[in-house]
């Protein structure tokens, strides 16, 4: 089948509609010549009477490898994100469709912008409509994946040899999902800073916005960037040298999390410069310990430190983001505000979309009483946000659909992520492992990456090419190891001292990469042990 032959009779799939399809050469902000079809698959009506459907997009190159990938986008999707398939890390210049690959992208079920009650807060409410939850949720991929592959088998004549997932954020959340539910589907899934627990989250946005918004009354003036510079110096004084060799990296995560002390960035006496107030050192205590209930119970996770705090990333989501309106408030705000109040609690509040609305409810939002919520359903919303959102297996995970069907998947996670503790992620492996005798890396890998924010950025190696190394798993049965990661020209927040031509290995957990000697700017003066 050629592009101009491609229509909703000529694919023949039970509920997909074409609604157009072009031919797109190489140049021109394509990375190869490709057929782009747009469609839509499950149309309905919502119980609130607006029109939903699945709206997506998949390229299928002139020059097929073969092979399929489902890209799976983030935020609270809403929009068909071009489908080049970004392969993750800090690298967007690497793409799945560049390397012939044929990739499909989705809205997962709703439109972002075009909604009844448009005061609402934008992109959440068709948190309001309960089968609009369950394809953001799940539905969308488990619908779309199957899809996917038919459109290849009509177009080129053949089904795909195999076929992978990617995602980072909420697109690593919905890698984890389809993991456990359907990982029958997928030959590999690599995942990125995955918000598997993202309801549990949302939680930790009202936490943060309370405990900052009450050291100054605002919350762009809770941390400045020189505060947390201040606080991301006491982290490396206190941790960098405990892989051996003092970079500005700080690789052994578990002994700093033992070794660091928040009051080492605390001003003593007069000296006023390159530290922070007990208020403040107080407050990140607060946060980094996680939410709790009134009987002491964690509600989310607790977070590591690392100096990747300085990163202008973690401020740009705890504390303020730059861009107008939204500017007095932090992005976590933004969209954790309208996510927790219109999708992830039952039954949903309704909530406007202006800054004010939004940072009033997380100020507002009970701890102790509102947390329940997103376990709650009811008659209309019969799945609550934590069924829906997550892993079904998540406090027990067993991947066994992976598994079973020899599957692998990979996770990485930025240890200063600000959006969704490493922490969490680490622990949800540690279960897996516990699951499988110690033996969980035979078709599992964990990689966390120091310094890094959410997905890519802060001081650190941030360009990365894990897709590769999950390939070369799936279809040669080479079991990655380490990986080598290198200093991004086009990353602002690499510090000064730095040569530009740094790297450093990513160890799979547990193991930390090691200084045993040579030139401290190359990765293979490290060993992972």
């Amino acid at each position: 089948m050629s592009c101009p032959q491609v229509s909703t009779e000529a694919l023949g799939i039970t509920g997909v509609r074409v609604l157009s399809s072009e031919e797109v050469p190489a140049g021109a902000g394509s990375p190869i010549a490709h057929c782009r079809i747009d469609a839509l698959a499950a149309e309905r009506t919502g119980q609130d009477g607006h029109d939903y459907a699945i709206h997506f997009e998949i390229r299928l190159p002139d020059d097929w490898n073969g092979r399929f990938v489902h890209q799976f986008n983030g935020g609270n999707d809403g929009t068909v994100v071009p489908a080049f398939g970004p392969l993750l890390g800090g690298n967007t210049q690497r793409t799945a469709l560049g390397i012939g690959y044929a990739v499909l992208s989705s809205d997962a079920g709703h439109d972002g912008a075009s909604y009844p009650d448009a005061q609402l807060a934008a992109g959440s409410r068709f948190g309001l409509d309960p089968e609009a939850r369950l394809y953001y949720g799940y539905k969308a991929v488990e619908t779309l994946t199957p899809i996917g592959k038919q459109i290849l088998a009509s177009y080129y004549g053949e089904a795909p040899v195999s076929s992978y997932g990617i995602g980072c954020s909420n697109g690593g959340r919905h890698g984890m999902v389809a993991a456990s539910r359907f990982g029958d589907q997928f030959d590999g899934i690599l995942v990125g800073a995955p918000g598997f627990n993202l309801p549990k989250a949302a939680v930790q946005h009202a936490l943060d916005v309370q405990t900052l918004n009450a050291l100054t009354g605002d919350l762009r003036t809770s941390f400045s960037p020189a505060d947390l510079a201040a606080v991301g110096t006491a982290i490396n004084q206190s941790c960098d040298a405990l892989d051996g060799l003092e970079d500005g990296i700080v690789s052994d995560i578990a002994a700093c999390q033992e070794n660091f002390d928040i009051n080492t960035a605390v001003c003593q006496n007069d000296n006023q410069e390159q530290c922070i107030s007990e208020a403040q050192a107080q407050a990140l205590t607060t946060i980094f310990a996680g939410p709790r209930n009134a009987h002491g119970a964690q509600l989310y996770s607790e977070w590591a430190w690392d100096p990747g705090i300085s990163g202008s990333d973690w401020r740009f989501w705890k504390v303020q983001s730059p861009i107008p309106p939204w500017d007095n408030l932090p992005l976590i705000a933004v969209m954790g505000a309208s996510s927790l109040a219109q999708i992830f609690t039952t039954p949903p509040t309704k909530v406007d979309g202006d800054p004010d609305s939004l940072l009033n409810f997380l100020l507002d939002f009970d701890l102790n009483r509102d947390s329940w919520k997103i376990y709650k359903r009811n008659r209309n919303y019969r799945e609550s946000a934590m069924s829906f959102m997550t892993p079904p297996d998540a406090r027990n995970p067993k991947l066994k659909k992976l598994k079973r069907s020899g599957g692998k998947i990979i996770l990485f996670h930025g240890v200063s992520d600000p959006v969704f503790s490493y922490l969490d992620t680490e622990n949800w492996y540690r279960r897996l492992n516990r699951n499988y005798h110690g033996h969980a890396d035979r078709f599992a890998k964990l990689y966390p990456v120091p310094g890094m924010n959410h997905c890519s950025g802060g001081p650190a190696t941030d360009d990365f090419n894990l897709f590769e190394q999950l390939v070369n798993w799936v279809e040669n049965d080479q079991e990655p190891q380490s990986v080598t990661a290198k200093v991004r020209a086009d990353n602002p927040e690499v510090p000064a001292d730095w040569s530009p031509t740094r790297t450093r290995k990513l160890c799979p957990y547990p193991e930390v990469a090691t200084y045993v000697g040579g030139n401290p700017e190359s990765a293979d003066s490290f060993v992972c042990q």
